[in-house]
């Protein structure tokens, strides 16, 4: 059984960074994209970042140049990196896979900017 748990969320000031992590329960090697997601209440699940096998990184025009999004195949882990953020990077982030799947959406990590 596929489980996401992602982690690192907080509180943070206009300008800070972040660390988000997200733990699979399986060996993510066999998922060709990892990806992150967020969602803020009222609003889509919208993607925010993906990763290839070959490590080949995209982001969102809105957090290119602030964000960073990397998988380590052994630790089974895909990472998040934020950096100078905004109040309106505030949302709950997820990980998935890419195209997204229903059946693995997790608890998700709140990141809140805020002053």
């Amino acid at each position: 059984q596929v489980q996401f748990v992602e982690s690192g969320g907080g509180l943070v000031q206009p300008g800070g960074s972040l660390k988000l992590s997200c733990s699979a329960s399986v060996s993510i090697a066999s998922f060709s994209v990892m990806a992150w997601y967020r969602q803020v209440p009222g609003k889509q699940r919208e993607l925010v970042a993906s990763i290839t096998s070959a490590y080949k990184a995209s982001l969102i025009d809105s957090v290119k140049g602030r964000f960073a999004i990397s998988r380590d195949n052994a630790k089974n882990t895909v990472y998040l990196q934020m950096n100078s953020l905004k109040p309106e990077d505030t949302a709950v982030y997820y990980c998935n896979i890419f195209p997204r799947s229903q059946d693995y959406w997790g608890q998700g990590t709140q990141v809140t900017v805020s002053s």
